[in-house]
């Protein structure tokens, strides 16, 4: 390496003949001349950590600075670490410590690029010094160096932390730790690495990055309002409201340049937004339902359509706001229900009307065919005006519709076919209309008479040909409710129709004796459907519904049902 005296007093003695030149090149009218014969060089004097660069271009200034360089700087740095037990003293590679040359930022830092500027060139004929190379560090590399030098000479501080749960605010104190100084030890092993000298490091109190002003800052401008009460979030003409203890697990709060900054979990919170509609899809229409006995209402949701980002957005910008103002507007599309739920509150469906029972013998396709039937009833909302059919509701009793080959009556006899024993359900749906004061439209009894059934008071269907069908003559809705125990070997199987709305009518019937009697007589069969039967006789008979206000005795009407009973003919099977 050169003297730098040495090298700066031979620079000075060209100094005279240099600043000649010059001026007569400028009082010749030569700038333009003195522009080009300076180049792209480097001023005459410029050095890099002793390395003489003077004259030469970028390209081999660079070249001569990693070749001349001192191999002192790649020479492991001796580092000593004051203040821990084990007086500790490591050498460190600076490759691995991320420490590393700049050597186009070196040679830039040396002397001005080319310029037409009078004062650049002055300085590329007469200036020039001596300056530390540039030093590149990789944050990465160093940190894990100085964790490594550190180890086991004190604790990692703990930042503070703000935390949300059922609607609630949880805050972890933030505690200091003790360890190597990372500014300080940057700047010793960078200065050390290119002086050569040892480097000392100190143990010291190490801060948190996010410390108490930080925990309370977060706490009052946002945490403290985010928790204070509901959201609302308004979508279009649709609205949802969120408590705290609903979005507490969508929000969090993270480490960010110092401070603590609000996040939200998109995953979590839309969802809320999505059950509270009808998610990103058409609208859902209210419903009724029975729950522990007693109709609820299921509200309706408005189809909704909107961004995940726009929810974020709105719901950060409305959680911080005071009460009465916590309301964001997300951008997006709704689609209304067409049966909402102020149309299922008029409907005054809200006690028990009627109820009837009945029950059956086991028999495993009478389980299949009643419960199938039982099922698809079971929900059934009549408004005000509306003709329950039976056929229509259930459907053709086919093997793709649930149901199963079974006994039927047909013309007074017993054969199988699919959908044998829904009559059980016509019947005992019949009788709770019976009970609720509808309107009979239609229902045909039975054939011949089943003693399981209420004598003049039963139905039979046949799908295409026989059906049950009654109307809603009230001022309010009707919604029917089945509920269904199949059979076993050993138990009677049983069917509850219930039908709820608000009650217009007391019914009372009176059955009149068994009149007009037949005899069966005697038939043999060859059909494959055959099924035997000892028979009996049949009969007529009549049921006299009676209307009444309820609390009153006043008889407001009466309706005759009158049952003929053909008589069921003894079947031998042949």
């Amino acid at each position: 390496m050169k003297n730098r005296d040495e090298r700066h007093e031979r620079a000075g003695g060209r100094t005279v003949l240099v600043v000649v030149l010059v001026l007569a090149l400028l009082a010749g009218g030569g700038y333009a001349a003195a522009y080009g014969l300076a180049g792209d060089k480097l001023p005459r004097g410029a050095s890099v950590a002793g390395v003489d660069l003077g004259g030469l271009t970028q390209a081999e200034a660079e070249a001569t600075l990693r070749s001349d360089l001192p191999a002192a700087l790649s020479s492991p740095i001796r580092v000593t670490v004051d203040g821990s037990s084990d007086g500790r003293s490591v050498e460190v590679d600076p490759a691995e410590a991320g420490l590393e040359i700049d050597y186009p930022a070196s040679v830039a830092a040396a002397g001005e690029q080319r310029s037409w500027s009078p004062g650049a060139l002055w300085e590329h004929y007469t200036g020039g010094d001596d300056v530390d190379p540039v030093v590149t560090v990789d944050d990465a590399a160093l940190e894990a160096a100085l964790a490594d030098l550190g180890d086991g000479l004190g604790t990692e501080p703990v930042d503070g932390r703000v935390r949300f749960s059922a609607g609630r605010v949880a805050v972890t104190d933030p505690e200091p730790g003790r360890g190597i100084d990372p500014a300080g030890a940057r700047e010793a092993l960078v200065a050390s690495y290119l002086d050569g000298k040892p480097a000392r490091l100190a143990v010291a109190t190490l801060a948190p990055d996010i410390d108490d002003a930080d925990v309370a800052e977060a706490v009052d401008t946002f945490a403290d309002p985010a928790m204070s009460g509901s959201v609302e979030l308004r979508i279009g003409s649709a609205s949802v409201k969120l408590s705290p203890r609903q979005y507490s697990r969508a929000l969090s709060m993270k480490a960010e340049d110092g401070k603590l900054v609000p996040v939200v979990d998109a995953d979590r919170l839309v969802p809320l937004v999505e059950r509270a509609t009808s998610g990103k899809g058409a609208p859902v229409d209210a419903r009724i339902e029975i729950r522990d006995g007693k109709p609820r209402i299921v509200a309706a949701k408005p189809g909704v359509t909107f961004e995940s980002d726009a929810v974020v957005t709105a719901f950060l910008a409305a959680v911080v706001k005071r009460s009465g103002k916590r309301v964001g507007k997300v951008e997006g599309t709704v689609a209304e229900p067409d049966f909402t739920t102020a149309d299922a509150k008029a409907l005054g469906v809200k006690e028990k009307v009627s109820e009837f029972t009945t029950y059956f013998p086991y028999a495993e396709y009478r389980n299949v065919n009643i419960g199938r039937g039982a099922e698809i009833i079971d929900g059934t909302l009549l408004k005000p005006g509306e003709t329950f059919s039976l056929n229509d509701i259930v459907g053709e009793r086919t093997v793709e519709n649930g149901f199963t080959e079974g006994t039927i009556i047909s013309n007074g006899l017993f054969v199988k076919d699919l959908g044998g024993g829904v009559s059980q359900v016509a019947t005992t749906t019949f009788n709770a209309m019976f009970y609720a004061g509808l309107e009979d439209i239609e229902h045909k009894p039975h054939s011949v008479y089943i003693d399981r059934y209420p004598v003049g008071r039963e139905a039979t269907v046949a799908f295409g040909a026989v059906d049950l069908r009654f109307r809603n003559d009230t001022d309010h809705g009707v919604l029917i409710h089945t509920v269904f125990t199949p059979s076993t070997p050993s138990s009677r199987g049983v069917l509850t129709v219930q039908m709820f709305s608000t009650k217009t009518w007391d019914i009372t019937e009176v059955t009149s004796d068994r009149y007009a009697f037949t005899s069966p007589k005697t038939q043999t069969l060859t059909t494959d459907n055959c099924v035997p039967n000892s028979g009996y006789g049949g009969f007529q008979v009549d049921v006299t519904r009676i209307f009444k206000r309820p609390g009153s005795d006043e008889v407001v009407k009466r309706e005759k049902f009158h049952t003929d009973y053909i008589a069921s003919d003894t079947v031998i099977c042949k």
